[in-house]
């Protein structure tokens, strides 16, 4: 079997939002880079697991970016990959990076492709479901528990309210959310394998971008907090309703 992971660079999560080129530009200077937690910490690590249970099947990487996304790759491979492959090109449109991913999908006659469920800076939650139409494939998305038997994959996913429980043959594309694995750390061995592991950089294909990015903007600073007296209700009241409109 082969899987193909889907992994994307994110800035680490204690990292100061700032943007540059009057607002147009996320301003990435000092910024510390990871993989997308839920690219990592669900879809690759899933992958891993369903390669240890089946020694031959082949877990290859895919991301779309420039050449410093390397170290990213890198240490994806640390984690378990067998080999990766980067798109050679920036771009933050959804369709565009999907149509990328599709076609490595599609010459790689991949089995099962994962992706998280979303990236934790732009949250668009796109990609999985773009890929699968592009490729004419089932989609599961939320996924939480995913066990495979033969080429039949039973998947729990959540939906609002509770759970369900699908059933579908492979080939098909899965998005990954908490509860499909649990967080791994690279060890000595596998930080020093992935050096010699295969990174393929390949050209993209001639696919138009759909949107582009005008502005950034930060949400609005929040008020300073007022008391009241527990002496004044009417006080609350009279806020409540005058200026934070709640009724």
């Amino acid at each position: 079997m082969k899987i193909l992971v889907c992994i994307s660079k994110t800035p680490d999560t204690t990292a100061k939002i700032a943007f540059a080129d009057n607002n147009t530009k996320f301003a990435d200077a000092g910024v510390q880079w990871i993989i997308n937690p839920y690219d990592e910490w669900y879809a690759l690590v899933k992958a891993i697991e369903l390669k240890e249970a089946d020694a031959t099947t082949a877990v290859h990487l895919v991301t779309v970016g420039l050449a410093d996304t390397d170290p990213i790759i890198r240490k994806a491979l640390a984690l378990g990959g067998d080999e990766a492959i980067r798109v050679n090109v920036d771009s933050h449109d959804s369709y565009f990076i999907a149509a990328q991913i599709a076609a490595i999908a599609k010459e790689g006659n991949y089995d099962l492709i994962f992706t998280g469920k979303e990236t934790i800076d732009y949250n668009g939650s796109a990609i999985g479901g773009m890929v699968a139409e592009l490729l004419d494939l089932p989609y599961v998305s939320l996924a939480t528990k995913f066990t495979l038997e033969g080429t039949s994959a039973s998947i729990i996913r959540e939906i609002e309210g509770g759970e369900e429980t699908n059933k579908v043959q492979l080939p098909l594309v899965v998005s990954c959310q908490k509860g499909m694995a649990e967080q791994r750390i690279p060890n000595m061995k596998g930080i020093m394998g992935a050096r010699n592991k295969p990174l393929k950089v390949v050209e993209p294909s001639a696919v138009e971008a759909f949107t582009n990015i005008v502005s950034f903007s930060l949400p609005p600073a929040k008020a300073g907090v007022k008391l009241v007296s527990a002496d004044h209700p009417e006080e609350l009241v009279r806020l409540l309703h005058e200026e934070a409109k709640v009724f």
